[in-house]
């Protein structure tokens, strides 16, 4: 029976179901013709993968345009990929608007450029863009050039102009990034990672060896218990945490630990307020109580941690200091924080843990101060609900249950960043549960691929595959190189696989200078640039500020709204005398020259910086690969073309390069070799093909590579790619750009375009894409058994001894054919082969984690040593602490966050998200909106020492109160996402608020905790 679509709306509408009436015949005849389905008829359809957070969910795009002439394709409809094993078709409000990126109003389409006092943009070609850029740099490095230190020693940097890398490109174009950048000699280099999880790769990797998140997304749901503390899954990875409501479903318990009740503590079965930059008290009164209840898994701890190691003799610590420090220097001298050795290089331990000095006793002693009830002083946390989130994690301590943790930036933008982390990483040790499914300590990365760009080494003094960019001091030559970074084994019977140094690095060397890299030469090693200090982003912009960098080349990256004191930020900007910009959006760092009132009130024609603008590609319209969070490298490809004349990072950049080296060529100049020697192998020297970057971050044979086991045999032909990064060679034969990446583009092909989602076990799907290292989905697997190899969880089996080899649903990330009986331990990357609850000499502010306060401290002392109240490694510049305030001025807590429906500064060129979220806000706790008159949506002020932002109030529940040390501390929430280049409301720059000062170890700045004051300025 036919019916029109409004008599079947009335009829279903009065309680039939529409399925029903379906099933009896009544069907309106509009029906036959689905929206979706005209929609889309014509359409190709095309795979690719989300660029924001760290989840990397797969994206179905589809296009319409043929390619007739004159026809191009266009991005029409974006939905989720109902195959993807993460999220299953799912996306966030973010991925939701998508297609308002491609096509938003704020897409750059043709190059321009912004001459020097100038109020407004040039469009230019192509060709005058490159050509005026080029001459840019070649004279700036021909100028300032350090080719050899005071000693003598070669060191071939170029400081006087910086680059910043992009956090959402491929990494094709992160590798070609690093080729041509180290090739000019620039070490003032930064990603994304220095502001957000730098702390991570420093923390986890002196803790177990690697820094990477240690498990998988869709692992979260085998957890018994997990603590979201330093994060906000809910908000900031929202089709993530669906494995974390997953775990519930099936029993788990989820509690949050944050100062502020947010969209993740709404789920979560207990929700705990804390003070911002309390967390290692917190912690450390875990770690107090679990050893004083006996909640230890001494099976695990006694095997598999350095708990029986003795720790040298002249080790310390003493009201608030660890030994070895330096006043005058403000550093400590690590050497006295080590193990004791015997004779032959290998650490003493004590198997009874009776030894004074051993780990364990150590850290049972530094950890007694930190009693619930100083916990709960200091934090701010009720007694009770600290003491249940101890008993919830201490009942993990055993074979059948485990625990997980789920942190971001909460924990890592504090001067204690990587601290926090390493004292979680040591509660897991101590419970077992590293290597265990459902276990882990869990990174979620914030943005799609920091994780592939920390991979590829586009931070201050790294190079691929996390080796170290060659110092001055340290590395000298290239047999001091080798020698200082190829560690010996501290234990019998371990693999120490970083003793694989020259192998990695030498086939590295062959990739930058490919037949120019020789034995006699040592593979070219001279021609890469030496560090005196790590040129970070807060050293780059000191430096800046002081006049002493004149370029900066800025790659799809926002500097002026991501780097705190923004104000300082945007002055040291009106100090270069060139600045390019390559981005698919218009950025505030772009136009940091306008004057927007007071949200930029700057005057422009003062400022002589010289503005390129380069239009680049999205996601959409580019084929490449990104590395989620769980180390997963997962290739996508091109929908479309880019709008106007926009171009890939990968084409700009190569003739950007090959215009410098062909001006080298033709003027000569200031050590040329390292850039007219690099290897440039491309088809199109003005444009590699990510398939050509991606085959040589794997690797592949320069001569044919015998066999050890048969001379007769070989295990690759020259010219093929390599299997896996143990075909490496130290002699010059093989090379690879990413050696962790070997393995991602064989001989059989593609390895990062898999699509089986077959689950091997417990949510394993080795066959999606490709994981680093090896393809291991979950890392230190080989811990998920005992010592004789059994699973400590038979209903947790990943893999297991088999009496031949290790196998299972998991790669085994262990040597394969290793028996238990031959005592090799499972965290294979530490010369001692177990994970470190001392973490010896690897982290400047110590072995152990001790809680220092912010550097803007409510409290203004420290109830754990007075004379010592913040961190004495933290680094600082004479103009940054003077633009420090205090709590009498400032006498409120602000800490930063991001919203579900934004993504940083992108999502507000983004009409979708911005109609979601259109406006800027503060959240304000009930208690101190009552004391100023604050009412919700008033107007109010929120100040530091550097600034001020103005934005409507949220007055809130969400933040309340704590008592600490006896008295009121206040917590006023700031979302960060907004600004002048925008579809939305125009807004204040949050990071106007928080100092210019870093983790000690990494410099990620402290956006988490710092002071202001708020006041009312207007009403609703």
């Amino acid at each position: 029976m036919h019916v029109t679509r409004r008599q079947f709306i009335k009829v279903t509408a009065g309680g039939l179901a529409a399925s029903s009436m379906g099933v009896l015949g009544f069907l309106p005849s509009e029906a036959l013709a689905e929206v979706r389905q005209y929609k889309l008829t014509r359409a190709k359809e095309i795979r690719n993968t989300c660029p924001y957070c760290s989840v990397g969910c797969g994206l179905l795009m589809y296009s319409l345009g043929d390619g007739a002439k004159n026809a191009k394709a266009e991005i029409i409809h974006i939905e989720g990929d109902p195959d993807h094993p993460v999220s299953r078709g799912s996306l966030c409000p973010k991925g939701a608007g998508l297609l308002d990126f491609i096509h938003s109003p704020n897409r750059l389409k043709h190059p321009e450029v912004r001459e020097a006092g100038s109020n407004t943009w040039k469009r230019i070609s192509w060709h005058e863009a490159v050509d005026r850029i080029a001459r840019h740099i070649k004279d700036d490095r021909d100028a300032n050039f350090v080719a050899r230190n005071a000693d003598g020693v070669t060191v071939n940097r170029w400081l006087s102009t910086a680059m910043l890398t992009a956090s959402a490109s491929s990494n094709e174009t992160g590798i070609l990034t690093q080729k041509v950048m180290r090739s000019l000699g620039i070490v003032g280099t930064d990603a994304q990672a220095r502001v957000c999880h730098g702390p991570t790769v420093s923390a986890l990797a002196s803790t177990f060896g690697r820094g990477a998140m240690t498990n998988t997304w869709v692992d979260i749901k085998n957890a018994d218990f997990i603590l979201i503390m330093g994060g906000n899954p809910a908000e900031a990875h929202p089709v993530g945490f669906k494995w974390a409501i997953e775990a519930k479903k099936r029993g788990a318990r989820i509690v949050v630990v944050d100062p502020r009740f947010n969209r993740s503590a709404a789920v979560a079965d207990e929700y705990m307020p804390i003070r911002a930059g309390s967390d290692i008290v917190f912690l450390g009164g875990v770690i107090n109580w679990l050893v004083a209840n006996d909640k230890i898994h001494w099976d695990y701890v006694k095997a598999f941690t350095n708990a029986s190691f003795i720790v040298a003799e002249g080790f310390s610590f003493d009201d608030g200091l660890f030994s070895g420090f330096d006043a005058a220097k403000g550093q400590y001298d690590r050497a006295s924080w080590n193990y004791e050795f015997d004779e032959n290089g290998k650490a003493k331990t004590d198997p009874t843990l009776q030894d004074p000095r051993c780990v364990w006793n150590l850290m049972k002693a530094h950890y007694a101060r930190y009693t619930p009830e100083v916990v709960t002083d200091l934090t701010g946390t009720p007694k009770d609900g600290f003491l249940r989130v101890c008993e919830q994690l201490g009942a993990t301590a055993v074979r059948n249950r485990v625990a997980t943790i789920l942190y971001a930036l909460g924990w890592t933008q504090h001067t204690v960043g990587a601290q926090n982390i390493r004292t979680m990483a040591m509660i897991q040790l101590l419970l077992g549960n590293i290597g265990m499914p459902g276990g882990g300590v869990n990174a979620l990365r914030g943005h799609s691929n920091i994780q592939g760009l920390s991979d590829l080494g586009l931070l201050s003094t790294s190079l691929p595959g996390y080796l170290n960019l060659p110092a001055e001091k340290a590395n000298p030559t290239f047999a001091d190189y080798i020698a200082k970074n190829t560690p010996k084994a501290q234990a019998d019977g371990q693999l120490n696989f970083w003793g694989n140094t020259p192998k990695f690095f030498v086939s590295l060397l062959k990739w930058f200078w490919g037949d120019k890299a020789t034995k006699e030469n040592d593979w070219g090693y001279d021609w890469l640039p030496k560090w005196d200090k790590m040129y970070d982003v807060l050293q780059v912009m000191d430096l800046m500020h002081n006049g002493k960098v004149n370029g900066f080349i800025v790659q799809g990256f926002n500097p002026l709204t991501s780097f705190p004191d923004a104000r300082k930020t945007a002055a040291s900007f009106a100090k270069l005398k060139y600045m390019v910009v390559i981005d698919p959006i218009t950025t505030e760092t772009s136009s940091f020259w306008q004057n927007h009132g007071e949200l930029n009130d700057v005057d422009t024609a003062s400022i002589k910086t010289e503005v390129f603008r380069l239009p680049s590609t999205c996601f959409a319209e580019e084929d490449g690969a990104i590395v989620n969070s769980a180390r997963w490298l997962q290739w996508h490809y091109k929908g479309a073309d880019a709008p106007g004349e926009a171009k890939t990072d990968q084409e700009i950049l190569a003739e950007l390069f090959v215009a410098v080296r062909d001006l080298y060529r033709k003027e000569g100049g200031t050590v040329p070799e390292p850039i007219l020697n690099l290897s440039w192998p491309y088809k199109n020297p003005l444009e590699p093909t990510p398939e050509e970057l991606a085959k040589e971050m794997n690797g592949r044979a320069l001569a044919d590579i015998p066999d050890p086991k048969d001379p007769t045999k070989f295990l690759a032909r020259k010219g093929e790619q390599l299997p896996n990064f143990a075909m490496l060679q130290a002699d010059g034969s093989t090379m690879s750009a990413c050696w962790i990446f070997a393995g991602s583009w064989t001989q059989a092909g593609n390895q990062m375009a898999r699509r089986d989602n077959t689950d091997s076990g417990l949510g394993n799907t080795p066959g999606w894409a490709w994981a680093w290292p090896a393809n291991r989905r979950i890392i230190y697997n080989r811990a998920s058994c005992d010592p004789s190899g059994k699973p400590w969880d038979p209903k947790r089996t990943l893999i297991s001894w088999n009496g031949a080899a290790w196998a299972g649903a998991d790669v085994p990330d262990f040597k394969v054919d290793s028996a238990p009986a031959e005592g090799m331990n499972p965290f294979i990357m530490n010369p001692e082969g177990v994970g470190r609850l001392f973490c010896t000499d690897k982290l400047v502010d110590g072995p152990f984690p001790e809680h220092y306060e912010p550097m803007e401290s409510p409290l203004g002392t420290n109830p754990l040593h007075p004379k010592v109240v913040n961190s004495p490694a933290v680094r600082m510049f004479k103009a940054d602490r003077e633009r420090l305030g205090t709590h009498d001025q400032f006498p409120y807590v602000g800490t930063t966050y991001r919203l579900t429906e934004h993504f940083q500064f992108w999502t507000k060129g983004v009409r979708l998200n911005a109609i979601a979220q259109p406006e800027q806000f503060v959240e304000i706790g009930e208690a101190l909106a009552a004391e100023k008159g604050i009412k919700a949506g008033d107007w109010v002020q929120v100040s530091s020492k550097r600034g001020h932002i103005k934005a409507k109030a949220v007055v809130t529940k969400r933040i309340k109160a704590l008592t600490v040390t006896n008295r009121t501390i206040h917590q006023i929430g700031i979302p960060l996402h907004w600004g002048w280049e925008t579809v939305a409301k125009k807004g204040f720059l949050s990071n106007t608020l928080p100092p210019a000062v870093g983790d000690c170890n990494t410099q990620t700045p402290e956006y988490k905790a710092f002071l202001v004051n708020v006041e009312k300025i207007g009403v609703a």
